[in-house]
């Protein structure tokens, strides 16, 4: 069982160990995680031999106050801690409160401690030696004022003391409790002087009572706890804006009417209604309607995808235009807002490996400054220096060489992480993932749903002699609209696209490994591999070129045939995504080694690999063989990062250094990784190594610093100095120094809100996308996927692929030939082949790789209307040359 309890009167990284170890020690407790910023921790431990009760009594008794988070008061509609109740806001608030009052009362009491050493007026009644009992009886009672605002250090410093764990209260406690026990026996000094009139004795005592000093050293380090407050509140600002957006109150539909209900009451089957500018509610499925929904408080993505029935909906995402009603499907705690709120918690809440040195300082820090201050206080008495002197030693020790920077250091700089990967859509799953990933050197990448987008796409189109392309898909789509297989699935949709009507089919039939056939307008279609064709006594060899030149290029060949005779083929693939090809090359660019990983055939898989620039590639691996190839990988010495989406990847991310998933994978793949990745964008797995780079490198800052500090600070506090250069540090400023010192850590920790990726290589233009997905029309260029551009013409076979040219028998007129920079890819093609044919009577042919267009019908349009037509798309019209011109 796992369960979060709130953990109060934790000031340090002393405090937090002592309740991890208090905890810890415990029969049945498994694992505990104490997060110190804020005030909670997430105990996991078997209900059968441990209690909720005995672990709240482990906490008490170490010190500390402990319940468990109470849902119904404090969980709203996400199951989550909403804003209003955020720890470190309430604490800053409270520390607000403190700093105030002590301020008010430090004034009078530095005046009237500080003001006749300086020639300052003061009443009558406290000036003189005769009235020095009354001296001292005020600037008292002023402390106890200031002492009774910051009991907190006292009743928590003492506690630990008792319990022989001391934390950093236990030093300010004895630091400022020495000051005024030292105080009071000056009180009773001068009294006792004043009793027997020896005024020599009252002068002695009258300025050196160290009220001030305590009143200063409790006000400045509340002024720190107050900054330092205020600043882990701005690391958790990630987690507070996930709760922010979780939307109060829901329309759902009941008896035909809207009723307006709080998300909290929202039940799994609820009709609910999202209307245009409101939030959805939780995540669930659309029943009816049509919305473009805004999912970038999700996954970061910008641009609003357009749902329509049979899509699902996340919770807190918006509905940017449109009106649809949802049935919910995960409520409360089972929403993804709430898990990505769970896993930043519990991610922030982890410790790094980095952090065991911190941690061991911490664990005997304390008990050895009470020792060092003991001891530098002992040596200055035995060197016959003044009791006064050798006690502001003693405090300065013990202020200054507070543990909060070293306890800082690690935390702060894994919750802003962890907050900002969750602004780019990345969750690191706990701190060690974040540690562990940026030591990766090997990436294993799954191919499909990684990189490629995992839906087969149709890419080309190529009938057979005296057959349309508009034949073959008709016939084509009809058929396989029956078969749910994806490949199927990829040409009714590219029917649907091309505006086609599909035909009645009957007898279909369905052969394992070969294909399918129906029957339509009393003709036999078939449709499958070469296998199935060459079974029915089908002549392929009219288009083997075709069909090898696309298996060449790791695609699918489809054939198609009717009574007998070959159709054509349509080619179908896997397109790349558009971002995995920059996302390799910054990869391989930051000196980390690529490997392709799939089950696919070697020939598919060197086809992907060749495009992407990748240069090792293992394919026909079974699901079992993807975790050995992890594993040799592991036992070469390489730190090894496996990235995947689907279920036969979760065992190689489990066993991989980092496991990767892909946002929109499973959710077993999920389970099993470190680090996910809510975008499904490879260049996201970038960003996540060069995150991890940030944050390790600024954690190593913070404790450079915070040792730094204590290496020097507690010397110069213990008056090491002071024979050779007379350097001696005054309790006061020892107390500005170890708040600054807890504020410079977090400050700096702070600075990683402002990451943003640095990239080697330059993002493609949104307009050319990698890879080409579309059909590749007769006599068109080759796209970037490599899908040959073939087509029949008339009765001939012969084909030219890839020209930058092909003459059309169909087109009228002589041809006008324009050269074109800029263009890229097929998308650009399209782009300029669109613009061109829309001017009328004109029809284009554009080759994107030989930067050329020929262009029919425009021997009576002018030069400079085609020129237009080119540049509004963004591309540089080189030349046009007309036929008369040759």
């Amino acid at each position: 069982m796992k369960q979060k309890f709130n953990v109060t009167g934790m000031t340090c990284a002393s405090c937090s160990n002592h309740v991890e170890k208090a905890v810890s020690k415990l029969n049945g407790v498994s694992k505990v995680t104490v997060n110190l910023l804020q005030n909670f921790m997430v105990v996991e431990y078997d209900e059968k031999i441990v209690t909720e009760t005995d672990i709240i009594k482990a906490v008490t008794d170490a010190g500390y106050g402990a319940f468990p988070a109470d849902e119904k008061s404090k969980k709203g509609s996400t199951g989550t801690e909403s804003a209003a109740q955020n720890p470190a806001a309430a604490e800053a608030e409270q520390m607000k409160f403190r700093l105030i009052w002590s301020i008010v009362f430090l004034i009078p009491l530095m005046y009237i401690a500080m003001g006749p050493m300086i020639g300052l007026p003061m009443p009558s009644f406290l000036s003189g030696h005769e009235n020095a009992v009354a001296f001292g009886m005020a600037q008292l009672l002023l402390t106890l004022a200031i002492v009774y605002l910051n009991r907190n250090y006292f009743i928590n410093g003492f506690k630990s003391l008792i319990k022989r764990a001391p934390t950093m209260d236990a030093l300010i406690a004895i630091g400022s409790s020495a000051a005024i026990i030292y105080g009071i026996y000056a009180i009773v000094r001068m009294g006792y002087g004043l009793a027997i009139q020896d005024f020599a004795l009252v002068e002695q005592y009258h300025m050196d009572m160290y009220f001030e000093s305590a009143g200063t050293i409790l006000t400045l380090i509340t002024v720190g706890k107050y900054l330092e407050s205020r600043s882990k509140g701005k690391t958790s600002d990630a987690i507070t804006r996930l709760l922010d957006l979780a939307p109060k109150t829901a329309l759902v539909e009941k008896d035909g009417a809207e009723v307006e209900i709080p998300v909290a009451d929202v039940a799994p089957g609820d009709i609910l209604i999202v209307k245009t500018g409101n939030s959805v509610p939780v995540d669930g499925k659309i029943v009816e309607g049509s919305a473009a929904i805004d999912e970038s408080a999700i996954t970061g993505e910008s641009i609003p995808i357009e749902k329509t029935v049979g899509d699902n909906v996340t919770g807190a995402t918006v509905n940017r235009s449109g009106f649809i009603k949802m049935t919910a499907v995960r409520v409360g705690e089972d929403t993804t807002l709430s898990q990505i709120i769970r896993l930043v918690e519990e991610a922030s809440a982890s410790k790094a490996p980095i952090s065991k040195l911190a941690d061991r300082v911490s664990a005997v820090f304390v008990p050895a400054v009470i020792l060092i201050a003991i001891v530098a206080t002992i040596v200055w008495l035995l060197l016959g220096y003044p009791f006064e002197f050798a006690l502001s030693i003693g405090i300065a020790v013990l202020v200054i060489s507070c543990p909060c920077a070293l306890g800082l250091a690690t935390p702060t700089a894994i919750m802003v992480g962890t907050g900002k990967g969750a602004e780019n859509g990345i969750l690191f799953r706990n701190a060690e993932s974040i540690e562990t990933a940026q030591t990766v050197d090997v990436v294993i990448l799954d191919k499909t749903g990684t990189v490629t987008e995992g839906k087969p796409s149709v890419t080309g189109i190529y009938p057979a002699a005296g057959v349309s392309k508009e034949e073959l898909m008709t016939c084509a789509a009809s058929v396989e609209k029956f078969s749910e297989h994806p490949l199927a699935v990829a040409i009714v949709e590219k029917a649907a696209a091309m505006n086609l009507n599909l035909m009645p089919a009957a007898d279909f039939k369905q052969t394992a490994g070969h294909g399918i056939q129906a029957v339509i307008q009393n003709e036999q279609i078939l449709a499958g591999n070469a296998k199935m064709m060459v079974a029915d006594g089908i002549d392929i060899q009219k288009l083997s070129e075709i069909s090898d030149e696309i298996a060449e290029n790791g695609q699918t060949p489809l054939y198609f045939a009717k009574n007998k005779q070959l159709l054509g083929i349509v080619s179908i693939a896997d397109t790349i995504k558009p971002t995995s090809k920059r996302a390799i090359a910054e990869f391989k660019n930051t000196g980390i080694d690529v490997i392709l990983l799939t089950g696919d055939n070697e020939r598919t898989a060197n086809a992907i690999a060749k495009q992407l620039e990748i240069d090792h590639v293992i394919a026909g691996v079974l699901p079992s063989g993807k975790e050995q190839i992890v594993r040799e990988q592991q036992e070469a010495g390489k730190k090894v990062a496996m990235i995947g989406d689907g279920i036969n990847d979760a065992p190689a991310l489990a066993r991989a250094d980092v496991g990767m998933a892909i946002g929109a994978g499973t959710d077993i793949a999920i389970e099993s990784a470190d680090i996910v990745l809510m975008k499904s964008d490879l260049m996201d797995a970038v960003t996540a190594f060069k995150l991890s780079k940030a944050t390790i490198r600024n954690i190593k800052e913070n404790l450079f610093w915070a040792f730094f500090y204590n290496i020097l600070g507690i010397p110069l506090a213990a008056g090491v100095f002071y024979p050779i250069l007379g350097w001696k540090l005054n309790p006061m400023f020892a107390a500005a120094a170890m708040s600054l010192s807890s504020l410079f850590v977090v400050t700096n920790a702070l600075r990683l809100r402002f990451f943003k990726p640095k990239f080697t290589t330059e993002a493609l233009p949104e307009t050319c996308p990698l890879p080409i997905e579309d059909e590749v029309a007769a006599g068109t260029a080759a796209g970037s996927s490599g899908a040959p551009a073939k087509a029949e013409s008339g009765n001939e076979n012969k084909n030219e692929i890839g020209s930058a040219v092909n003459k059309d028998e169909n087109k009228n007129g002589a041809a006008v030939l324009m050269k074109i920079n800029g263009m890229t890819c097929i998308n650009c093609q399209k782009h300029v082949e669109k613009a061109l044919n829309a001017i009328p009577g004109v029809s284009a042919e554009v080759d994107w790789e030989a930067g050329t267009a020929q262009i029919f019908g425009a021997e009576d349009i002018d030069d400079e209307i085609l020129k237009q037509a080119v540049e509004k798309e963004g591309y540089e019209v080189v030349s046009i040359q007309r036929a008369n011109e040759n």
